[in-house]
């Protein structure tokens, strides 16, 4: 059985190492100074616990690094560290939404420490859902991850470079939540010109579709959007190392800083309130921004 290390397991994380689980993997992760709902979902996907990185690399076969993306490179040094410690060297993946560049910078710190790496792009909902999550892997080597496929994830490879998964990546999300932090701009600021009645009628006229999908989506941003700050400026970084300008998601993880400071960024995706409506959900918003520019009430 091999033995598979799912560094963190947080609502990607956590649903990759059960899937992982019903297939017969042995699935460890470390949750020392982790949060208690890491904890809880950790446990609910029954990985096993151990008690620090040296024991994890001790273990495992294989290591996925699954975590919000500003956290990417400090932890592959701490693996890459932890595995000069034991003198075991399992083969490292970076599934983060990192730019191209960050991708090379975490196999160079992988690679000096002596272990294999894999730059990896997940697409798609956690596991579980209807549609299999898509894991597009690069790398000189991502056998070790194409053994994975049809294991509750699809496998992808798409070449032997590093940074092509992450390249598939980024351009992705810069359309799926750069979209939607548009679409939250756009609202906010029809709000902020008193118009937002009118707007949405003109929507609901004219954009059924879109206007249907902002509904379900623009309430819900706020549990996640500390998290994906740091994924829009991986992205504006991807942008400008091309010669694209950088300023739509540079915008993007400004709308992401404001939504992580309303009130509702305190729910999680376990706990929030789906009833709020995407009216409620802009003046919500208009309000925080008002605070920010300490404007009177």
């Amino acid at each position: 059985m091999e033995v598979i290390a799912i560094l963190m397991p947080g609502d990607m994380g956590h649903a990759v190492g059960r899937e992982l689980r019903a297939h017969g993997h042995d699935v460890v992760t470390c949750l020392a100074g982790r949060s208690e709902r890491t904890r809880r979902l950790a446990a609910a996907a029954g990985l096993r616990d151990l008690p620090d990185l040296d024991a994890v690399v001790a273990e495992a076969d294989l290591v996925l690094s699954i975590l919000p993306p500003a956290r990417a490179l400090d932890q592959a040094r701490a693996v890459a560290e932890a595995m000069r410690r034991v003198g075991r060297f399992p083969v490292y993946v970076d599934c983060n939404a990192v730019s191209p560049d960050t991708a090379g910078q975490i196999a160079a710190v992988i690679g000096a420490a002596g272990a294999p790496f894999v730059d990896c792009g997940i697409i798609g909902l956690a596991p579980g859902k209807d549609t299999a999550t898509r894991f597009y892997v690069s790398g000189a080597d991502t056998r070790a991850m194409e053994a994975l496929d049809g294991k509750g994830i699809r496998v992808i490879a798409c070449g032997r470079e590093v940074g092509r998964a992450s390249a598939l990546k980024m351009c992705y999300a810069a359309l799926t939540k750069g979209s939607w932090t548009l679409q939250t701009a756009l609202l906010l600021a029809a709000a902020r010109l008193d118009v937002l009645d009118e707007l949405l009628e003109e929507f609901a006229f004219s954009q059924q579709a879109a206007l249907a999908a902002m509904e379900q989506r623009i309430p819900r941003l706020p549990a996640d959007s500390e998290r994906w700050i740091g994924e829009m400026e991986e992205i504006a970084a991807t942008f400008e190392s091309v010669g694209v300008p950088r300023g739509f998601h540079d915008g993007a993880a400004a709308i992401f800083r404001l939504l992580a400071r309303t009130p509702f960024a305190s729910e999680t995706r376990e706990n929030m309130d789906t009833s709020r409506s995407l009216t409620q959900a802009i003046h919500a918003y208009a309000e925080q921004l008002a605070r920010d520019r300490g404007e009177k009430a």
